[in-house]
């Protein structure tokens, strides 16, 4: 099964990259590229999304973009 969830990412003035979803509840990934972070948040969404498999919640939902990420389950 596949999930497309809406990532926001945002530079932090640390210079590293923070990924968040309104759509995964507790889903946050940072890392120092973007690359780098879009791998770490599809890691983090799947082990949240597989320890919540009945109920994928749907979101109420420059430096700062959003991005659509793919989950495979």
């Amino acid at each position: 099964m596949e999930h497309i969830i809406q990532l926001h990412i945002e530079k932090l003035s640390e210079g590293v990259y923070l990924a968040t979803s309104g759509e995964v509840q507790g889903l946050a990934a940072q890392g120092r590229t973007i690359q780098e972070t879009i791998e770490i948040a599809r890691d983090v969404a799947k082990k949240l999304i597989e320890a919540r498999m009945d109920a994928l919640p749907l979101p109420p939902a420059r430096e700062n973009f959003d991005y659509p990420l793919i989950v495979a389950t």
